[in-house]
């Protein structure tokens, strides 16, 4: 019964379509009759589309979940596509189409002034075949063929070859992408196999070869699916597209899903357009009750066995083969041509798609199908064209059926996110089967309204759309880039930058050690001659003056026992309005935590020598006697500057009068950290700090000492290049707004481009920035984003962890009362790791620079040289340090320079240098 049922529906289907044509032909209608019931299985009904429809909806389910969609045969890739253009778009794109058994390349032209919406788009475009043997021979050689056709465009259009080119890139095959410029191939499909590119980066591979081609200067922006494209394409002329698809050589669909939906990205706000990747739908068994014997005959002579199982009921790859298998069986089994059957009908490809939407014509149908016939050496009867033009409106049909039922899907899902009863959609639609089959379009329309009363859908055709569509998802790419790169470009340091801040350092720590006039680097004498030998012994006290704290430790180096040493130490706050109070407020607070400490440790009346790190920039005329030159690192304390700082905490204990303390040295903390590396490694000659602030210690020659043939430890106080002006070139707006709401204007230039003090500012100040662009925060600018200080640099280091995911950098800035996107999110990312890597890079071209230095001094042709290094910004970042080394390896090549990290190194240092000093005064 159900099947008389499905007949009699499939009669008033196909067989009406026909009854002008056939009238008063009763043996035709028959015949009509027959090819129904011999393909019954082909018939499918609304019953067993909304079936279909729950699958499909089911395998989207499955593809958009982390959990489930490694094993998902629809894998609703992210294409990353989340922005429409705005109207701001202008200039030329190029574009490369690359899907079919052709391939175009065009040129999209966006006038200035021109909203694309209003015919502001141009275009140009040329199509090239691509050779049978470079679809299944080495995927190089196939996107060689596509570079080389591009400069063939080029040439042909008079387009410079020496001007830079934003390209996009429509790729028409199952990618997974990352971002919007890479993705890695999952499978070919339609005729492709081009070997060696699954499961590598498309994109990569085209840069490759156009780079390899040469004679070019292509920047390739975005890759786009081609469904994708068509649904951007549309969408500049009709709001409510949200959804694409492609009926032609293969078919797809995409679609606009809620992001919090979409498990394989980061985020939950907004939307991203997913790529069903249909044509794989049944792959894994769920269409395996409709499958005819025709559809297996099929898949079975395919590139591809088993695999874009909906794709080969569907597209127009596939449909003449289904009549022809069809024609040919029916022929076999004697019901057409009177049993006769041609070697053309036994060839493959001999029935084409485009046959199809001949023999479908509603006028000239049946003269067509009977030309077709002829053509495969057949003498068909009237009866024998009717009978296969039915065939062919069967496949057809089914074809439009199914995609009604997979739209049905889509529409379904989408109503259900928003919670919507009734709804309006427009769907963009390419492909040459929508586009050429006469009756292809209509009867699609027709089954989806009667699957989803509910849903008002409009088709609009999308021309050129895979082409236009993905220019101008380039032309959006560019310009928020543009905007981007506008405020982020300063930040990246070329290499020949890097080598002029290696030179300008370089002349710093000349200019410095000449003494002749005034000098960015002050390379101010340290008055220590000798480094640690391993028998340094005894309990010593350290004081170190660091950024936002103070810490006290005492350190005992074991007798007998090279290189031992134990630390004890406690750590002391150093408040802000102790920090820029008056002087004698900063050092009674320094004397309380000495006591506190001696009275903690129980040695409160033991008088032991002590060393006292102080990291400022010092004139030193003795090892425990040095005036302040300037405050740094935020501390700008009344009545220090010009005073001997050493004195000052001496008078301090005294006023306190319950301790007795012996300051036997006082040394900056790089040159502590220099000497605490020493006692560890003899090649150590180099101490680095980047903390809170930053600076470089070294062995070198004073003019005055080069007469006694002496070295002594220099101080560079590398913090203050650029004071007068010899950075300039590499300040960012966001470094001037810096250093003007520092403390000291004008003042440690360099440092405030490198050290933990002052990063967090300069990414607060390069955030406010692009929040008044608009491209950060949906372009608020907050009270909280006003505030200085409110980015700490530890939130840099934070962000930038490999293993910190977005919506964890989102809660840190929603912590910060940042209330941002995980879009946000990612530039936020973006901008901490810029200026953290100019960072670490110009401290490794300054590094690069002393150690340059030190090997042209003593006249050789390589140097091993070690680094003592300490600061939280080199320990605790996650790739500073990494960056650093690289940066020094690559400028100075003909250096090897070993880092090593020192725990409690700047005051470990200045205990030694104590020990170092009371031996000496003993000999």
């Amino acid at each position: 019964m159900e099947t008389v049922d499905v007949l009699s529906r499939n009669i008033y289907y196909w067989g009406s379509i026909y009854i002008k044509e056939i009238s008063g032909s009763f043996t035709q209608i028959n015949k009509v009759v027959s090819v129904d019931r011999f393909l019954y299985a082909m018939c499918l009904h609304d019953d067993q589309l909304s079936d279909i429809s729950t699958r499909f909806q089911a395998e989207m389910k499955k593809g958009l979940s982390a959990e489930s969609n490694a094993a998902a045969a629809v894998k609703m890739l992210p294409t990353h596509v989340r922005c429409t253009p705005d109207g701001s778009e202008t200039g030329q794109f190029l574009a490369l189409d690359l899907g079919g058994s052709k391939f175009k390349v065009l040129q999209v032209k966006v006038r200035e002034g021109m909203r694309m919406r209003r015919g502001g788009v141009e275009m140009e475009e040329k199509t090239y075949p691509i050779p049978r043997e470079l679809l299944e021979g080495r995927g190089a050689e196939l996107f060689g063929h596509v570079s080389e056709s591009l400069k063939d465009f080029l040439h042909e259009k008079n387009i410079s070859l020496e001007k830079k080119h934003p390209l996009a890139f429509t790729f028409s095959f199952p990618c997974e992408q990352s971002t919007l410029d890479r993705g890695l191939l999952l499978s070919w499909s339609k005729t492709y196999r081009a070997r060696g590119l699954q499961g590598k980066d498309v994109v990569q591979v085209l840069r490759e070869a156009i780079d390899k081609t040469g004679g070019m200067h292509i920047e390739v922006l975005a890759m786009v699916n081609d469904t994708v494209a068509a649904m951007m394409t549309c969408g500049f002329e009709d709001r409510y597209c949200e959804v694409g698809l492609i009926i032609g050589t293969g078919t797809n669909a995409c679609y606009m899903e809620e992001l919090c939906h979409v498990d394989l990205v980061e985020g939950d706000e907004g939307r991203m357009c997913v790529n069903t990747e249909w044509g794989a739908f049944g792959d894994d068994g769920a269409l395996n009750d409709y499958i005819t014997e025709f559809d297996r005959d099929v898949d079975a002579a395919s590139n591809n066995p088993g695999k874009q199982i909906f794709e080969k009921m569907v597209s127009g790859m596939y449909l003449g083969e289904l009549v022809r298998l069809v024609v040919l069986k029916m022929a076999t089994l004697g019901i057409l041509f009177e049993g006769h059957v041609s070697d053309a009908l036994r060839t493959k490809g001999k029935i084409t798609t485009a046959h199809v939407a001949a023999m479908e014509e509603y006028k000239n149908g049946l003269k067509n199908t009977r030309g077709i016939l002829m053509d495969l050496d057949l003498t068909p009867s009237p009866d024998d064209c009717v009978a296969v033009q039915h065939v062919s409106t069967i496949v057809s049909f089914r074809s439009s059926n199914l995609v009604a039922a997979g739209l049905a899907a889509i529409l379904t899902r989408i109503k259900n996110n928003r919670n919507l009863r009734t709804f309006r959609m427009t769907v963009g639609v390419d492909g040459t089967v929508y586009k050429t089959h006469p009756q292809y379009p209509k009867r699609l329309h027709k089954v989806l309204q009667r699957l989803l009363p509910e849903c008002q859908v409009r088709f609009v055709l999308s021309h050129s759309g895979s082409s236009k569509g993905a220019a101008l998802v380039t032309a959006v790419a560019q310009r928020l880039a543009s905007q981007k790169r506008k405020t982020l470009s300063p930040f990246r340091l070329s290499s020949e930058q890097l080598q002029l801040v290696k030179a300008r350092m370089r002349a710093g720590l000349e200019a410095g050690l000449k003494r002749e006039g005034p000098s960015e680097v002050k390379m101010l004498p340290s008055f220590l001659y000798s480094p640690p030998d391993g028998t340094e012994h005894g309990q010593y006290l350290a004081l170190d003056l660091g950024g936002n704290n103070f810490k006290v430790m005492l350190v005992n180096f074991r007798k007998g026992l090279h290189q031992s040493s134990q630390v004890l130490h406690k750590i002391y706050t150093m408040p802000l309005e102790i920090m820029q109070g008056t002087g004698d407020e900063l050092f009674d607070h320094i004397a309380e935590c000495v006591s506190d400490f001696l009275d903690y440790m129980g040695i409160k009346n033991d008088r032991l020598p002590a060393g006292f790190t102080f990291p400022f920039p010092c004139e030193q005329t003795a090892i425990d006697t040095v005036s302040l030159v300037s405050w740094t690192k935020g501390f700008k304390a009344t009545d220090c500057e010009g005073n001997d700082v050493v004195s000052m905490l001496r008078e301090a204990i005294k006023r306190r009068n319950e301790v007795e303390l012996d300051i036997a040295a006082v040394v900056n903390d790089t040159v502590g950290t220099m000497m605490s590396g020493t006692y560890e490694d003899p090649q150590c000659e180099i101490g680095l700090i980047a903390g809170t602030g930053t600076n470089d210690g070294t062995n070198g020659e004073t003019e005055q000492e080069k007469a006694d043939i002496q070295k002594m430890c220099i101080n560079t106080e590398w913090g203050g290049l650029g004071d007068y002006g010899s950075l300039d070139d590499i300040i960012t707006p966001s470094d001037v707004e810096v250093d003007h709401n520092s403390i000291n204007p004008g003042k440690q230039r360099f440092e405030k481009l490198t050290s933990g003090m002052y990063l967090g500012e300069v990414v607060r100040q390069t955030l406010l920035d692009l929040t008044r662009a608009g491209l950060l925060f949906r372009g608020h600018v907050t009270e909280t984003l006003k505030t200085p200080g409110i980015f700490q640099t530890k939130y840099l280091s934070q962000i930038e962890s490999d293993r910190l995911a977005l919506l964890q950098v989102r809660s840190i800035l929603q912590g910060l009362g940042l209330d941002s996107t995980c879009d946000d999110s990612i530039i936020v990312k973006e901008v901490c790791e810029a200026v953290s890597r100019r960072a670490a890079q110009l401290c490794g071209a300054g590094m690069a620079a002393v150690v340059d230095k030190i090997r042209e001094n003593r006249g050789l042709d390589h140097l091993n040289v070690t680094v003592g290094v300490d600061g939280t910004l080199y320990k605790h970042h996650p790739h500073f340090s990494e960056v650093l080394q690289e940066t020094a390896r690559v400028l100075a090549p003909q250096c090897n320079v070993t880092f090593l990290p020192s725990e409690d190194g700047s005051g470990k240092g200045a205990a030694l240098i104590t020990a170092l000093t009371r031996r000496r005064e003993e000999m």
